[in-house]
């Protein structure tokens, strides 16, 4: 009998929680695999390396290997080259495989530049996986689709990519085959994630993503039995948390179904615990629909509206302007409606976006309604996205620095081996010129700590409402007034813009603090945390105040003389705290509690002239110590801006009218 082939198998993926992913890439190619290979038996696949270890420790697992295949993206790209590259020196004769996203389409620089890949897969991997495989013992590529290589004669040959897989039913599930179960019983300390894939396809093709471009538009679908059935395993294994890999979950009538059987088994099983899908553009009934069903469930944690931009001229850029931003608002105005928690993204520095652009779609998203959060991302490149190509970033000017790859709320490396990640970031455009991103990017925090952080939201949503400021004017006046005589207004603003300008240096997105939980936060939240733990919020209501009054001042602008100060000192009160040892009652002069949430609601209540007296339960829920304010408050409440305790029932008597304004 002849001996084996020794197949090593690598996909690491970033732990959270202590929760780790199952390596599904890896489990659907062994899957295809299984069921097509004629000389099946011929192989012998190792137990795939699923997450981070000390290079030695994977080398040593990987011993022994025939070939070994990574399937890499940006969260593992680094690794798994060192980690190819260091087993190619121990024994040159492995064949060493590269396929997954991250693998570039323009593929002649990148086998130049890592010699020691000997094969790079492009596109679908599973023919592309089953074809080498066949083909080892000959050595011989010529036959095998989707494939680079450096031939003989020194030079890259680029084999034309398969036609995608349109009968994708017949790929056989890697959760019902069991592929997993070996690596389960192995590691049976793991608190496992699962991925999951219903359909595979994206019809939209926006310039920044490369999830359009690798799956060529058409949208192809698993039967329904075996999703169904999926389903039941994730309950079955107790599966905490899955994250649907589908593009646009809702574009299909049958997700209706999809989701509605998932809240079904929750409710009967208690898992899977939450589901997290990306929401399908345009069809604005069945999106709401569908997260509608979720969110009742208790299967996600907040609706994210994926706006990117709402600027038309962006739009038209990165090829979404086939995507209605009308949708996304609708989605919006019904989730506030119904009270659904949401959270909506936008990405710094499309193309075509401009300060001003981006100030006013900002000030845009919140007037609509979004006063849970905004997710301020920066724009990365990914080299198989269309803004990947050199040509479309010298058309549109963009500005680029490599930056260590660091997780919002991660820890730093764990051992001086580590091997760390990297990414591209743009940081500056022919629009947006360097010094208007670093003015963008501050904009952003300022915006994140006032109004999403809570600290600022009452008075920011009175002035808005009775003064007619805008959100946008609001945030400016913090980055762009005189701060002479507010000092700690001034150290928050420099903080900001150095903050942005190390960014735009290389610097990690995010500003570690060994002190606080030792991991990596956003700017705002630092803040916020610094405010409170050096005792200094007191003095930045008594600022906030002050500069808010100036503005209004300033504008010619009529209001109530103690409304102001009452708004500042009923968000004062609310924000949570450690160490809160009794509960608190606020009296006003003013319904503020009442005509505050009804704007959170989207069903505005007339500010009234009427005393009120509001009780601010403390002691229910207490912190005892600042990490575990750090994590429970600040990190936990980061989606959802949970950041104010709720000002209870008030008792309330009529004194007189609506409060005048102009």
């Amino acid at each position: 009998m002849p001996q084996k082939i020794k197949v090593g198998l690598v996909q690491i993926n970033n732990s959270f929680s202590n929760q780790n992913y199952l390596p599904y890439s890896i489990g659907i190619l062994l899957c295809y695999a299984g069921k097509f290979l004629k000389n099946k038996d011929r192989f012998e696949f190792s137990l795939p390396l699923y997450k981070r270890l000390p290079l030695d420790e994977g080398l040593r697992r990987l011993e022994g290997s025939d070939i070994v295949f990574f399937s890499v993206y940006v969260w593992n790209f680094r690794i798994s080259t060192e980690l190819a590259k260091a087993l190619k020196q121990r024994r040159p004769g492995t064949l060493v495989i590269f396929g997954g996203p991250h693998v570039p389409d323009r593929s002649d620089d990148f086998m130049r530049k890592y010699p020691f890949i000997d094969v790079a897969c492009h596109g679908e991997g599973e023919q592309v996986f089953a074809a080498l495989l066949e083909n080892f013992d000959a050595g011989n590529w010529d036959k095998v689709p989707s494939i680079s290589f450096i031939g003989k004669d020194g030079e890259v040959v680029n084999h034309p990519k398969a036609e995608r897989l349109k009968d994708i039913a017949v790929i056989p599930s890697p959760y019902l085959e069991g592929v997993f179960e070996p690596l389960m019983k192995t590691h049976p300390q793991e608190h496992w994630i699962a991925l999951w894939e219903t359909n595979r396809g994206c019809p939209f093709s926006c310039t920044f993503c490369d999830w359009g471009s690798a799956t060529q538009s058409k949208v192809f679908q698993f039967d329904m039995e075996r999703i169904l059935k999926e389903v039941d395993w994730f309950a079955r294994n107790r599966i905490e948390f899955v994250f649907c890999a589908d593009a646009n979950f809702g574009i299909l009538p049958r997700d209706l179904d999809i989701a509605e059987y998932c809240a079904r088994t929750k409710k009967k099983t208690g898992y899977p615990q939450a589901l997290s899908v990306q929401n399908t553009k345009n069809a604005t009934e069945r999106a709401y629909m569908v997260q509608k069903i979720l969110s009742d469930a208790g299967l996600n944690k907040g609706v994210v509206i994926s706006l990117q931009s709402v600027n038309p001229g962006t739009l038209k850029d990165i090829k979404r302007a086939n995507i209605s931003t009308e949708s996304y608002q609708e989605l919006q105005r019904r989730f506030t409606r119904d009270r659904v928690e949401t959270m909506s993204d936008l990405i710094l520095c499309l193309p075509g976006e401009t300060y001003d652009t981006f100030a006013d779609g900002v000030n845009s998203v919140i007037e609509n309604g979004q006063h849970n959060r905004i997710q301020f991302n920066n724009l990365s490149i990914l080299p198989n996205a269309e803004m990947g190509d050199p040509e479309y970033q010298k058309k549109h000017g963009l500005v680029m620095v490599e930056s260590k790859v660091v997780n919002i709320h991660g820890a730093k490396a764990s051992s001086k081996d580590e091997i760390e990640e990297t990414q591209v970031l743009v940081v500056g455009s022919g629009a947006m010129p360097k010094e208007d991103w670093v003015r963008t990017r501050a904009f952003c925090w300022m915006a994140a700590l006032l109004h999403f952080d809570k600290i600022a939201q009452i008075p920011m949503i009175l002035l808005r409402e009775v003064c007619s400021l805008s959100y946008r004017e609001m945030v400016e006046v913090f980055l762009e007034s005189p701060l002479k005589e507010y000092p700690i207004l001034n150290e928050i603003r420099n903080f900001f813009i150095d903050k942005a300008r190390d960014i735009q240096n290389g610097g990690v997105e995010y500003r570690y603090s060994d002190e606080w939980l030792g991991i990596h936060w956003p700017a705002d939240e630092y803040i916020f945390i610094k405010l409170s733990a050096e005792n200094k919020l007191d003095a930045f209501y008594k600022e906030l105040e002050g500069l808010l009054a100036d503005a209004i001042k300033s504008r010619f602008v009529e209001i109530q003389a103690d409304l102001l100060h009452e708004a500042v000192h009923l968000n004062r009160s609310l924000v949570k705290q450690p160490f809160q040892t009794a509960d608190l009652d606020v009296e006003l002069s003013y319904n503020l509690w009442e005509f505050y949430r009804s704007v959170l609601t989207g069903q505005k209540i007339p500010l009234e002239n009427k005393k009120s007296r509001y009780h601010i339960d403390k002691t229910r829920q207490r912190w005892l110590s600042w990490d575990d304010w750090c994590r429970e408050v600040v990190w936990y409440g980061n989606k959802k801006g949970a950041y104010l305790y709720d000002a209870g029932q008030s008792m309330e008597t009529d004194i007189s009218r609506l409060a005048g304004h102009t």
